[in-house]
């Protein structure tokens, strides 16, 4: 072997042993080089979305006492126009403990599409596979044969390991807590008379990536009972003793009159002007829904929002779902109540 040869293969050597330091591992590079059965390179961890071990979060710093929060911003003055009555739909809340971590109108199909666990009540057949027909044909836990489907992330006691199968089988990081109330309120506009919501109407408040995504769709509010009118957005509320924490969940109200669902699930229906409350040019006001959840907790920072793992259970990313199926005699009744001025339920 002449000496010329000798240092082309130490050259080859040279680049053979950088391959090896860039791809990482001789597992990968007999993989790249179509050996791969010589060296099998290690699968990655892949982390269960339903183990609650990885759902990190939060922090201290995700707390703040209510007694600092600032008055909320005065909402919009009611016009002579305003439909000003409400509908509260009765439908326990959650007593039987319906529960999973599917998210048909987001991830329709897909088991453990939500990578959280919901709360329900209404439809009792709620899961990733429903859809109108399946809705329809199912019982309620709702008064009045209300079908809707209802549902928000749960709480969890934090620090409070509980290996009750409710994280999909998973041990779960934290007791899931039943709310102590749900009221579901449906409410009108104050420019206008509201009109009937379509049955199979989808809607979402809020974003559960929030904390990533950034606030544009953020509308977390947390209190505390006997503070109303206080709220914070991006903290979770420390209540004084014998006060209830409170997640307020409202959903857009203005329909385009035309689809229940949209890509991204938002163009469809969408929040009136802040300042004013009126629906924009084309957009119908419809009754909008308000969800109002409380909970009793230790004091002290000792609860948290199931979320996706790498949104850190951050208090921003609350959020909630609605599925239109009621009857249209007694959605007709809700319009009449709102427009009217009354108080029903």
């Amino acid at each position: 072997m002449t000496a010329a040869h000798r240092r082309r293969l130490g050259a080859r050597h040279l680049i053979l042993l950088a391959l090896l330091a860039l791809l990482g591992s001789a597992g990968t590079f007999a993989a790249v080089t179509g050996n791969a059965s010589a060296h099998p390179s290690p699968s990655p961890r892949v982390t269960d979305p339903t183990d609650n071990h990885a759902h990190g979060g939060p922090s201290p710093a995700d707390f703040a006492d209510i007694r600092r929060a600032g008055p909320d911003a005065r909402p919009p003055r009611n016009q002579p126009s305003a439909s000003t009555g409400t509908f509260t739909a009765r439908c326990g809340r959650n007593e039987n403990g319906h529960r999973n971590p599917d998210n048909f109108i987001v991830t329709p199909g897909v088991r453990n599409g939500a990578h959280h666990l919901h709360d329900y009540v209404g439809n009792l057949s709620t899961d990733a596979f429903s859809t109108d027909a399946s809705l329809r044909a199912a019982g309620t836990t709702c008064a009045r044969g209300d079908k809707s489907a209802y549902f928000w992330p749960v709480l969890r006691l934090t620090g409070d390991s509980d290996k009750s199968g409710e994280s999909d089988g998973q041990e779960a990081e934290g007791r899931v807590l039943t709310p102590d109330s749900v009221t579901l309120t449906f409410r009108g506009s104050p420019t206008a008379k509201v009109s009937a919501m379509p049955e199979g109407l989808r809607a979402i408040t809020g974003d559960a990536k929030a904390f990533t995504n950034g606030a544009k769709d953020a509308r977390a509010r947390w209190s505390c009972t006997g503070f109303t009118g206080r709220h914070l957005t991006d903290k979770y509320p420390l209540c004084p003793r014998g006060s209830a924490v409170v997640r307020l969940l409202d959903f857009p109200s203005c329909w385009d009159g035309q689809h229940t669902d949209s890509a991204g699930h938002r163009a469809h229906l969408v929040f009136p002007d802040t300042a004013t409350g009126r629906c924009g040019r084309g957009l119908t006001p419809v009754p909008q829904l308000r969800m109002e959840l409380t909970y009793r907790v230790p004091r002290g920072p000792s609860f948290a929002v199931d979320s996706f793992p790498e949104q850190l259970r951050k208090p921003v990313t609350d959020h909630a779902d609605f599925a239109n199926v009621m009857p249209a005699g007694l959605m007709a009744t809700v319009v009449r109540c709102v427009n009217e001025g009354r108080r029903c339920g």
